[in-house]
């Protein structure tokens, strides 16, 4: 898996005159461009997609399916795909286009550590490889128009199990831990932690396995597991393999009617997960999956430091 990266990075970096290399290519070591990110409208470090050539394009694509699931790639696909769909609904007004995305690198494979961010508005995947291992949190995919459809049935829905999955938790388990899950009646306007840098204090609340039934618990492990498996197989068994499931909560806050602003949140020791879609008649759906020591590599930087400093 992590040879597959790099030589999907080395394609990429192959392919870039030496004006793009200069834009594309960042240092790891810079802490403030690694850890700046965004998922609303905007320019951002690196090279923009629009400008690339054939080639290049699909070499960004490369290096997203290297490392994302195949539904996790088609959801990034049909993201970015989305910024025409609402440039139309707008009439224009804001000038959205699907080329509004950029790559940046954060050094070169062969230069430990190094990675990479394709980021752009309601995308941002984040990728830092040390020793051996590989980070890729914060991972943020939003939709709007989160759902279009055909007198009443959906036609593109690309975060439609992000929220049924949790639905179907909410509903199976029992009225005692639903009145534990939902602990306000109003949703947050977006996620919490917006686009923060580093996870603050965020008191768990709501509901624990441990005052769920059997199903609820396999139900909510299973939301989880959803969200890991935006990577490919063996960097979410990873990531799997590190979760304590004991340790989660799970919120729920604003409606439970189809159609209306809601918002959960999963909080465990080591992980966030957030999810809203409150905006525009709640047709505009955020998601993502958080690390609170590992986001941007840190972890991975911090122990790559602390061995070259005492070999």
């Amino acid at each position: 898996m992590l040879h597959e990266i790099a030589e999907a990075t080395r394609g990429f970096l192959d392919l870039l005159d030496d004006g793009q290399r200069t834009a594309a290519v960042r240092d790891v070591a810079d802490d403030d461009l690694r850890t700046r990110w965004a998922y609303t409208p905007g320019p951002r470090p690196g090279v923009v997609y629009h400008e690339l050539t054939r080639d290049q394009r699909k070499a960004v694509h490369r290096l997203l399916s290297c490392v994302l699931s195949p539904h996790a790639y088609a959801q990034t696909a049909a993201i970015m795909a989305l910024e025409d769909v609402l440039d139309d609904r707008e009439g224009g007004a804001r000038d959205r286009h699907q080329g509004d995305y950029w790559t940046v690198l954060l050094g070169e494979p062969g230069d430990e550590p190094w990675g990479w961010r394709v980021e752009g508005h309601h995308l941002s995947v984040s990728v830092v490889v040390a020793d051996g291992r590989v980070s890729a949190t914060p991972f943020f995919l939003g939709a709007h128009p989160a759902r279009i459809a055909y007198r009443g049935r959906a036609v593109l829905e690309p975060l439609r199990l992000e929220e049924e999955l949790a639905r179907e938790l909410l509903d199976r388990m029992g009225r005692t831990a639903r009145g534990l899950a939902v602990v306000s009646g109003t949703p947050p306007p977006d996620l919490k932690t917006g686009n923060v840098r580093r996870i603050g204090d965020l008191d768990p609340v709501g509901v624990t396995p441990a005052q769920l039934d059997r199903s609820s618990r396999g139900l909510l492990v299973g939301l989880v597991r959803y969200y890991l498996d935006r990577l490919t197989g063996d960097l979410a068994d990873e990531e799997f393999d590190a979760l304590e499931p004991d340790r989660l909560h799970f919120s729920w806050e604003g409606s439970e009617k189809r159609g209306e602003g809601h918002y959960y949140r999963i909080q465990g020791p080591d992980l966030l997960i957030e999810y809203d879609n409150t905006d525009n008649d709640a047709n505009h759906a955020h998601s993502v999956w958080r690390r609170r020591a590992g986001d941007f590599g840190e972890d991975l930087l911090a122990a790559h430091r602390a061995s070259v400093r005492h070999p």
